[in-house]
Parts: structure tokens; sequence; C-alpha cells
């Protein structure tokens, strides 16, 4: 058995990170049906990449 009081304290710790420590993060797209790194892409596909707008569901809801 674990003791869950251990686990609370070290959780509400904050944890701070210098600049070598960190590390980039990948991200990966779908794209035509299959995953691939954005930083695989050339340079006109990393531009429509970051021009995408994302669907908000909220927006999209209609007022009755």
């Amino acid at each position: 058995m674990s003791d869950l009081s251990n686990q609370n304290h070290l959780a509400s710790q904050e944890i701070t990170l210098t600049d070598a420590e960190r590390q980039p993060c990948e991200i990966w797209t779908r794209v035509m049906g299959y995953h691939r790194p954005v930083s695989s892409f050339n340079v006109g596909k990393k531009g429509e990449f970051h021009e995408r707008v994302y669907f908000n569901e909220d927006c999209a809801r209609l007022s009755h």
C-alpha cells in the first residue's frame, strides 16, 4: 500500500526546470490520413500548418 499523504505533498511542490534541462517537444499532425511530424514538412506546408484555424464547438452553437 502507498502512503497518499506523501504523494499529495509531492504533487503540491512546484517543479522548475532550467533551459539546459528542457528539451523540444515534437509536434505531429494528421496529413492525408496518416500522422507525420511537422518538423519534416517543407516551408510551404509548415506555413499552412501555422495558418490553420481550429474548430471551436462553443462558437458554433446556435442561440435559440
